[in-house]
């Protein structure tokens, strides 16, 4: 009985692991996607969007 109720106690703190782990993922994609789209911005107002042209 001990082994079971280790083994679910095992499996919530790996259920709960995993969602944190996919929040802080979620959060990070969309992080992400939104400094590529104020690149993206930035670039079109720049112009070409290459570095080093004056």
């Amino acid at each position: 009985m001990d082994r079971k109720t280790t083994s679910e106690k095992q499996a919530k703190k790996d259920a709960e692991r995993d969602a944190r782990l996919k929040a802080a993922l979620k959060a990070n994609m969309a992080r992400r996607k939104a400094q590529a789209r104020a690149r993206a911005n930035q670039d079109a107002r720049e112009g070409t969007g290459e570095k080093g042209q004056d």
